[in-house]
């Protein structure tokens, strides 16, 4: 029996880990979890601007011509391809924020579970699961293969 297992099969979190480090660390992978979603939204941003983006350029095509060549012109000249924030389209921020704080995060958030909990992940929702189950339920097995 290897040290993580026990009697009923593979345990999920190391033996001597207290619950109350098993939440805190939980906690900080929770917090990655939100940045993760966050990172979808920024992602999400991204595509919604650049597709307005190219909407906007065949709007343009559209007014040009229905003969308004002026409002096309000045449309293109001063919107189109216009940079998002002071100087970055969204891939530059996209870029920024998985090189920076995103990488920053997930890096220290693997460094308190290598730490703390021998490097598993989800501790504190396998004891959840225990703890919530119907033991020899079908359905409420701990793992696939019972």
């Amino acid at each position: 029996m290897s040290e993580h297992e026990d009697s009923h099969g593979p345990r999920r979190c190391p033996p001597g880990v207290d619950d109350d480090t098993i939440e805190a660390v939980g906690k900080v992978s929770e917090a990655l979890e939100y940045v993760e979603r966050a990172r979808g939204h920024l992602y999400s941003f991204h595509q919604l601007i650049g597709h307005a983006d190219l909407t906007l350029g065949e709007a343009c095509d559209e007014l040009r011509a229905a003969g308004h060549d002026a409002v096309a012109d000045r449309l293109e000249t001063e919107l189109v391809g216009l940079n998002v924030l002071q100087g970055r389209w969204t891939f530059q921020i996209m870029e920024e924020f998985d090189d920076g704080y995103w990488t920053e995060f997930r890096r220290h958030e693997q460094a308190v579970r290598d730490e703390l909990q021998g490097g598993l992940r989800h501790c504190f929702e396998a004891n959840m699961k225990e703890n919530r189950r119907t033991h020899g339920r079908r359905g409420h097995e701990s793992r696939p293969d019972g």
